[in-house]
């Protein structure tokens, strides 16, 4: 009897607690959910999929940063084996409208790495795109990615 009073107790603190805690961050935390940047990375001049859909080789282990500013590196993932990169950003630190205006993905892992052919010189950069909001629990997800990566020269 006593462990499911303890068990009881304990549901009651953390269901008191978790409004509390988000009233002391303003409730930013719940309102504005992680920040989540994710794509895919081709093997081609732009680093784009190829038209209508064509078969495109991605673009494994493949630094891309997300950088903002004057060019500040703020966060940073690696692509798998399928060219997909993720990145988790905190609302309390990064407000979405300056992340969609003042930041950029940028791969400076040059393309000759997954296909020699491809031996151009620059880098890719791409702005970011809202693409919706995620509501899976909490926190929720406000979903970014990329606009379309270009040759910076």
């Amino acid at each position: 009897m006593a462990l499911k009073s303890l068990l009881f107790a304990s549901l009651l603190v953390a269901w008191v607690a978790a409004p509390l805690a988000g009233a002391q961050l303003g409730g930013l935390g719940n309102l504005l959910g992680l920040i989540r940047i994710q794509g895919t990375l081709f093997c081609t001049a732009n680093g784009n999929a190829g038209i209508n859909g064509a078969a495109t080789p991605v673009f494994p282990n493949a630094l891309v940063q997300l950088q903002c500013g004057a060019g500040n590196v703020v966060s940073s993932s690696t692509t798998n084996s399928a060219g997909v990169f993720s990145i988790l950003l905190d609302p309390i630190q990064f407000l979405l409208s300056s992340v969609l205006s003042n930041c950029n993905l940028v791969v400076n892992t040059p393309l000759s790495t997954c296909n020699s052919a491809l031996t151009g010189g620059g880098i890719l950069s791409s702005p970011l795109q809202l693409v919706g909001k995620t509501v899976a629990g909490i926190p929720s997800l406000i979903n970014l990615i990329p606009a379309g990566f270009s040759i910076l020269s």
